[in-house]
Parts: structure tokens; sequence; C-alpha cells
């Protein structure tokens, strides 16, 4: 079943995963993202709770919200003195009340305005009416001092709110800044600076030294060196060779660059990396939507809950006292103000998703937050997750001959051939092969080369090669699981190339640690099953399946998740795009992976390190936990404060401290992601 998002314009799934979006949302500019970005993250799509904060309440009168409440702090102790030390005998009557009033309203105006446009949106009860039904009560006996006093903490603690929300944005909003508006164009033999948007696929950029690239393209340059911080997380050069590709965001490090532009600004893989940070701070966790939910059940219920406070006791207290009850009932408001719970959760969530981004990881939305605290299986592709991807020489034998030679001599041969494991030689020989006199090649199709170098007939190529001439070689090469090249001189065996897809450094630290949370590990590969059991055994995987089409991924993926676990795949190509989306959790490997499998992941690995698996369950494990912690001490307070006002036991001042500390606390543990190390 689909749902369209009336804000975004998107086409959800069942898992709230995006499925579409219209051409005009593709086209991203950093100003629609900072528009986006000063949201609060607590606004829900039904907007329960809407409340921007970047712009509050009272920068729309043109005044600094802090200055407000500065002016009523000093008016409200002024008048504290007054009334419990000095006693002036003007301050009596109208006087007194008129004071407290222009005490209460430069805080109090603000809310008023928030709950009258709230009310003009048919939404009646918010903690903005709560806050004004307490204090116009406090007012209303004759607790002057605290209905300021409630008002003034309160947008205290707004304060504070905007200043943790702005906290926890700025990872994210970094982003926002990493890609240059305009960029150097050689055009008509000479550079101009223009918007980097106006740059045709094709052109020639200049990028000099300690500037970032503005377009995705192809290095013309011999060599060059770029900080990848923008994209990868990680701040270590990475040098790129003459026709590597290059990515918007990077910075470069030594000299000029030139650069041929191949994707146009809104496409680049950068515009992508701000769309799925939009997406992601707009889209809620279901522990999100039920505590807005909640709150749209519970404020109607406290508001009941006081007026019974207040009047219930009339029928069955002897020494009723309409006053006494009125002010239990306006201390009940106060504490059961729901604002730590609708700030806080969105808060913790909203920082682990800047936690995540600072460590290379984008979550498409805090629903994957949720989801990934609670994985049980990681299920992985193999070339390109936890391999490089890249065949590479791992092992030499020389027999009878110098190493050099078999090298140089195979190396010129399979300058010949176009096969990858032919090119994992010559790029192994490093440059010894040029010069050589090659000529006579035949290629012997399933078997592998045969031709005159410099004189010599040689054979390369795997053990069928060697059967077919009669030459006897070394019969443990037919047990390896990797691929191996034979090699003869003149009929005889000399030797032989093992070749194989390098591990990721990482990797088997990476099983290690999600073996450590008890994390099942599954390898799926295309790759022949004897190098999937290989590759399995050196990095400890728990079970390991080969020789699998993309729709045989997917049918073991059904086959685990029959077994009602919650389970992630992990991929990189466009074969692996069916499976990463029927998981609970799509993970992409970004750096290499495939636009179709980035698009299709719920979250996206931005350095292609298999150890951030474990560090976005990390992440997604530390925000549940705080915002668990979160909702406990939130309710356990109030609960407490609740039955002490009602009982008579607590005044509006306990209440008062009691609903801010709540809030502060919970703020404060929330934004603590942002400082924890993963």
């Amino acid at each position: 079943m689909l749902n369209k998002d009336p804000n975004h314009h998107h086409t959800y799934d069942a898992q709230g995963r995006i499925t579409c979006c219209s051409q005009e949302e593709k086209i991203y500019t950093k100003a629609s993202a900072r528009q986006l970005m000063v949201k609060h993250p607590a606004v829900d799509e039904a907007g329960v709770y809407e409340h921007d904060h970047e712009h509050s309440h009272d920068e729309k009168s043109g005044m600094s919200p802090y200055l407000l409440a500065g002016i009523s702090f000093v008016l409200l102790l002024v008048g504290i003195l007054f009334d419990s030390y000095f006693k002036p005998a003007f301050f009596e009557g109208g006087f007194r009340l008129a004071w407290y009033i222009v005490a209460y309203l430069p805080v109090g105006l603000p809310v008023m305005r928030e709950a009258w446009e709230a009310m003009l949106k048919k939404k009646f009860f918010t903690e903005f009416s709560l806050m004004i039904l307490a204090t116009v009560g406090a007012f209303a006996i004759g607790e002057y001092p605290e209905g300021v006093a409630v008002m003034l903490f309160y947008a205290i603690g707004e304060l504070v709110q905007t200043a943790a929300v702005n906290r926890s944005k700025r990872s994210i909003q970094a982003l926002l800044d990493v890609r240059p508006d305009t960029v150097n164009v050689l055009r008509n033999g000479s550079i101009e600076e223009v918007k980097a948007e106006t740059v045709a696929i094709g052109e020639t950029i200049q990028v000099k030294v300690g500037e970032k690239i503005g377009l995705d393209g192809e290095l013309l340059s011999e060599t060059a060196s770029f900080n990848t911080a923008a994209l990868t997380g990680e701040s270590n050069p990475d040098t790129k060779q003459k026709g590597d590709t290059v990515l918007a965001g990077m910075i470069n490090l030594q000299s000029v660059a030139e650069i041929k532009v191949n994707t146009i600004y809104t496409d680049s893989k950068l515009s992508k990396i701000l769309q799925m940070v939009q997406d992601a701070t707009s889209r809620k966790s279901k522990t999100q939507q039920f505590i807005s939910r909640f709150a749209e059940i519970y404020t109607p219920i406290v508001v009941g809950l006081a007026l019974l406070v207040c009047l219930v006791p009339y029928f069955v207290v002897d020494d009723y006292v309409f006053r006494d009850w009125l002010y239990r009932s306006l201390i009940f408001l106060v504490i059961s103000c729901p604002c730590a719970l609708v700030i806080s959760i969105p808060l913790g969530y909203f920082g682990g998703i800047g936690a995540a981004s600072k460590n290379g990881i984008l979550f498409k939305g805090s629903t994957f937050l949720d989801v990934m605290a609670t994985i049980l299986v990681i299920v992985m592709d193999k070339t390109g997750t936890l391999t490089k991807g890249v065949f590479e020489v791992q092992k030499v034998v020389a027999v009878d001959v110098r190493e050099g030679d078999l090298v140089k001599y195979t190396a010129a041969l399979e300058t010949k051939s176009t096969h990858p494991v032919g090119t994992a030689i010559i790029q192994f020989a490093k440059g010894a092969e040029k010069g050589i006199d090659v000529k006579d090649v035949e290629e012997i199709v399933g078997h592998g080369l045969k031709g005159n170098v410099d004189g010599k007939e040689i054979l390369a190529g795997n053990v069928k090669l060697m059967q077919k001439f009669g030459i006897e070689y070394d019969p443990e090469l037919e047990n390896t699981p990797f691929t191996v090249i034979v090699v003869a001189f003149n009929k005889k065996y000399v030797g032989y190339f093992l070749i194989a897809d390098e591990i990721k450094e990482d990797a088997k630290q990476a099983i290690e640690n999600l073996h450590k949370l008890n994390i099942r590990t599954v390898m799926l590969s295309g790759d022949k099953q004897a190098v999937v059991t290989e590759v399995a055994k050196q990095l400890n995987i728990d079970e390991a399946y080969g020789d699998l089409l993309p729709e045989n991924k997917v049918q073991k993926v059904e086959a685990l998740k029959k077994q009602d676990l919650k389970l992630a795949f992990v991929g990189d190509g466009v074969n692996d795009a069916p499976v990463v989306a029927f998981a609970d959790a799509g993970i992409a490997m970004g750096g290499l992976g495939s636009d179709a499998t980035i698009e299709t992941a719920d979250i996206v690995i931005q350095n292609d390190q298999p150890t951030k698996i474990y560090t976005a369950i990390n992440i997604g494990k530390q925000t549940r936990r705080i915002v668990w912690q979160n909702i406990g001490f939130a309710f356990g307070v109030k609960v407490v404060v609740l039955i002490l006002g009602a009982g008579g036991l607590a005044t509006m001042w306990e209440a008062v401290f009691a609903d801010v500390g709540v809030a502060l606390l919970a703020i404060l543990n929330a934004v603590r992601i942002q400082k924890m190390k993963f």
C-alpha cells in the first residue's frame, strides 16, 4: 500500500521508504535546504506540535526573546523583593496587579499568540493553552508572582530547547555548505567564474588548491589529492589518477586540478546526500508518531482531570475551599505540560541522525534508527561489501626462474588481453613489461593465452591450459578456491599467480564487532561457493552461500525473515537493489555503490567500511536508549508531582521547577549523543 506525504510530494511504501518523487523535488538548493532545516524536529505530519524554534514567537514581534525574558525576570524579581522584604506602601492593590501583569506580558503574549494560531487550526488543547490556563488561573486567585514565574520559566525552557535544537543541527547543517555555488569553467580559452548550475556536461572546470569541487566529473590532470570528509566522514587524503571519478564536495589539496564535468549540478552525488538528509529530518519514527498521537489525547485528558481535582472535592470534602482546590488544579496543569516529551524525543532522534552523518552514515529517517537497534541478523553481499571488488595479485610463486622474469614476461603477454585477471597482473608488474617484444599471441577460449615473448613461447592461463599442452604442474593448484594463472616457459611449468578479490582491511573487525552484539552474520554472493566459503572462513562469518542469482538472494532473505528475526541487508551493486528493499533495513555501501542500490536503501554508508555497520547499529541502540530514558524519566517525575500537587503537598513553585527541570534534563540527555564517540 502506498501513502502520499502531502508536504513533501513523495510516495512511501508500507515501510515508509520513498519510492518516487516529483521532478521539482529533485532540484535541491542550499536555500531550500536551509528553509527545511529551520523547522523544528518535533513537527509531525498532522501538525500535532508546530513550533518553529528558529523563528520563535518573540522574533515575530522583532524583539529578542532573550531580552523579553530578561525584562520579565527583572520585573518579577523586583516584585518578589517588594512583596517579601521592602514592602513599600505603593506596592499593593491595583498597582501590584499592574506590576505583575507588565512582568507577565513579555513572555505571556507570545504564548497567547501561539495558542490563538493553534485554535484557528482547531487545536484547542496544546501546551500553550495549558500554560495560559495555569497562569491566568494563578492571577485569578491572587498568586501573581507564581503566575509570572510559570510563564517565565516556560519561556526560559523554550530558549534552552532552541539552543539544544540548533546544537543538534550543526553537524547536518554543515553539509549544506560543502558544495560551492560557483565554479571556474574553461570557456573559449579563458577561465570564467559562473554559477555551478549553468555548467553543461562535457565542460571543463578548474579547481584551485583549497577549493571545493562544485560538480561531479572525471579528473583530467595526471594526479590530484582530495579531502573527502564531506562525503565519507573521513578526512584522510584520497589520491586520484587521470580518468578517475571525483565528486562535488571534495577539497583539492595539492595543485590546480582540471575536471571534465559528467553530471549536472542537481544530479551530483552530494545533491543526493543533501536530499537524503532533507528527507531524514522530516520522517518520523514509530516512537515519535506515538508520542505525537499520545499528546493529542493526553492534553485534553489532563485538562479534564484538573477540573475534577478542582470540583469533585466539593462533594466529598467537608471544609471545601474553592481557592485551595483551584490552586491544586493549576499545579496539576503546570506539571502535566507534555513539552519535555514533545521536544526531547524528536531531539534525541535528530541527534542520532546528526551523530551518524558525522560518522559518514546517512539514515533516511529516524524510524531506521529504531530498526537498527533491534537487528539480530546482518546479511551481506561479498563483492564490494566485504571485499574491494577489484582483482589483485595476492601471491606469486616462481619455480626454477627469477620471480622478476616470471612477472614481466607474463605481464607482457597479458597486455594483449582485456581480461580483468590480465589487468591485475599488469598492474602488479608496475611497468616492468614495457619494451618487451610480444608477437603471435593466441587467445585459447576458456583456457588462457599463448604467445611469443622475447623469443620464449609462453603459456599463461588456468590448469586446463597446462593439461591441454601436456605440461606437468603442482597438483595442489586444483584445490585452491581462488583464481590461479599458471605459467609455462617453452613447455615447462615455471610458477603461478594467485589472484583474488582482496578482503577489506576492516572486514574481520566488522564481523567480530557484530558477534560481540550477538548478531548472526550471513554472506550471500554470486561468486562460486568455494571462494565464498574461503572468505567466510577467513572472516569467521556464521553462514555463507555462493552461486546465487539476485532472485536467489531474495529467497535466502525470505527464508531468514520467516524465522521472525529483524534483518538488515548490506550491498553495493545494482543486483543487490531488490534484496536491499526487501530487508527490514537496507544498507548501501555508498562510496562505490550503484545509484539504484543507494536510492533503494534506508541507510547509506559513505566510505564503504564494513565496520560502519556496527557503528550504525550502535548509534541506533544509543538513540533508542536515550529516547526511552527520557520517556521513563519524564513520566515518572510528572506522576509523582501530579499526585503531590493534587494532595496539596506541592506548591506552584515546585510544579514550575519540576516541569522545567524535567524538560531541561531530558533535553540535555537527548543532545548527549552528539558528544559520544562511535
